[in-house]
C-alpha cells in the first residue's frame, strides 16, 4: 500500500518496472497495489526475483515513489534424484560373492529444509548383483555369484531405484551397465569382452588405409594396361625393318621392282601436283608468252607406264621448254623438229656426199651454217 501526506490526499496509481521484471512473470494492480504472478514459478531456474513498484499521483505523475521487492521462492520436492555421474562399471571374470564393483551416489535439484536424504535399492531381485544403502547418500554394488563368463554374456544391466524422503517422494531409476572383462591376481582390468569382440569384425585405422592404397594400386594398373592394349591395337607406319627405304614398292613377286625403284621416284609419280611449277629463264625475253597449265593429276589407278609416258610426251611437246644450254630427251628423235633429224647414223661415211643446200631454206637462224657448208653460191660465182 502507499499513502499521501498531503492534506489534499490524491488518488494513488501502481505500475511494475519492467526492467525489473523483463521475463514478465509478475503483475501488479494498478489501483490497490496487489503484486501477483503471470507465469508458473521455478526455484531451481531462480530463486530470487528482485522487483521494483512505481506509485505516482494521478493527478500529478510527476509526484512519484519507486520502492523495491524482494521475492523469494519456497522450493517444493518436486524433482527426482539422479545418479551423480555416469559410472563405466566392470565386473572381473574370477570375481568371487559379495566382491564390490562400485561406490554409488546420487543428486537431487531440491532443496528441503531438512536436507537431502537418499535410498538405493534394487528394482527387482537380481542373482548376480546386490546394492547395499550405506545411509550416507551412497550405495556399493556387490557380486552376489562366483565368476562371471564374458564369452557366455558381456555385458548385464542393472537397475537401480533412487528416492528422496521429502513430501511428496520422488523417485527414479537409474541402469548401471556392467561390462565383464578379464582382468589380473590384483583385479585390474586387462581386457573386456566389447573390445575383444569388435577387435576382429572391425578394422583400424592403419588397416583401412592399408586396403585403399591397395585399390587404387589394381585401378591404376589397369589403366595402363588398357591404354597399352589400345596402342597394339593401332596399325604400324612400317611393318618391318626391311620396308625402311626412300621409295616402298610393293610386289606379288620375289624381286620386282628393283629396276622401277632406280628410276623415279614412286612420291612423285603418286603425287603429281606436288611437282614445282616451270619457270621461265629472266636472262632472256621469250619470244612467245605461254601461260602454265596444271598438269592434272593421274588417278590412283593409272598405270605407271602410261603416266611415265604421258608425261613425257608433255615435256617433249611444250613449247615453253628452254632450247638453250639443256638437254632434251625425246621420246621419238626428230618429232616436231623443222631440221628433222640430226643424228649423225643418218649421215653418210663422207662430208662430200652430203648436200647442204637445203640449210638455207630454214631461215636467218641458218644463214651462218649454210655459208659454212653450202658452198653450192660460191662455186656457181666462181
Amino acid at each position: 500500500m502507499a499513502r499521501d501526506p498531503d492534506s489534499t490526499s490524491s488518488p494513488i496509481r501502481f505500475s511494475l518496472d519492467r526492467h525489473t521484471d523483463l521475463d514478465r512473470i509478475f503483475n501488479i494492480h494498478s489501483g490497490n497495489g496487489s503484486l501477483y504472478t503471470s507465469k508458473p514459478l521455478d526455484r531451481e531456474l531462480s530463486q530470487w526475483h528482485n522487483l521494483t513498484i512505481i506509485a505516482a499521483e494521478i493527478n500529478n505523475p510527476k509526484e512519484m515513489t519507486r520502492v523495491a521487492v524482494f521475492v523469494r521462492i519456497l522450493d517444493v520436492n518436486d524433482n527426482a534424484p539422479q545418479f551423480a555421474v555416469f559410472y563405466d562399471t566392470f565386473v572381473c571374470e574370477n570375481a568371487r560373492p559379495g566382491q564390490l564393483i562400485q561406490t554409488i551416489s546420487a543428486v537431487d535439484k531440491d532443496d528441503p529444509l531438512g536436507g537431502q536424504k537418499f535410498f538405493f535399492s534394487l528394482a527387482a531381485v537380481n542373482p548376480n548383483f546386490t546394492v547395499q544403502d550405506n545411509e550416507d547418500n551412497t550405495a556399493r554394488i556387490l557380486t552376489r555369484k562366483n565368476g562371471f563368463n564374458r564369452h557366455e554374456i558381456s555385458t548385464y544391466l542393472l537397475p537401480v531405484v533412487i528416492s528422496d524422503n521429502d513430501y511428496p517422494i520422488q523417485s527414479s531409476t537409474g541402469t548401471l551397465t556392467i561390462r565383464v572383462c578379464a582382468c589380473d591376481s590384483q583385479g585390474n582390468m586387462q581386457s573386456c569382452s566389447a573390445e575383444a569382440l569388435l577387435l576382429p569384425a572391425g578394422l583400424s585405422t592403419g588397416a583401412l588405409i592399408a586396403i585403399l592404397l591397395c585399390i587404387i594400386i589394381l585401378l591404376v594398373i589397369v589403366v595402363l594396361f588398357a591404354a597399352l592394349k589400345r596402342q597394339r591395337k593401332k596399325e604400324p607406319l612400317i611393318l618391318s625393318k626391311e620396308d625402311i627405304r626412300d621409295n616402298i614398292v610393293s610386289y606379288n613377286d620375289e624381286g620386282g621392282g628393283e629396276e622401277d625403284t632406280q628410276a623415279f621416284d614412286i612420291g612423285t609419280l603418286r603425287n603429281p601436283a606436288a611437282i614445282e611449277e616451270k619457270k621461265l629463264r629472266r636472262d632472256i625475253i621469250p619470244e612467245t608468252l605461254f601461260i602454265p597449265r596444271r598438269t592434272p593429276t593421274a588417278p590412283d589407278n593409272t598405270d605407271v607406264r602410261d603416266f611415265i609416258n604421258e608425261r613425257l610426251k608433255e615435256h617433249d611437246l611444250d613449247p615453253t621448254a628452254p632450247p638453250y644450254d639443256s638437254l632434251a630427251t625425246y621420246a621419238y628423235e626428230g618429232t616436231d623438229s623443222i631440221a628433222e633429224s640430226l643424228s649423225s647414223l643418218e649421215s653418210g661415211t663422207t662430208d662430200g656426199d652430203q648436200n647442204y643446200d637445203y640449210l638455207r631454206e630454214w631461215g636467218p637462224r641458218f644463214n651462218k651454217l649454210a655459208e659454212m657448208y653450202g658452198g653450192g653460191e660460191s662455186d656457181k660465182d666462181s
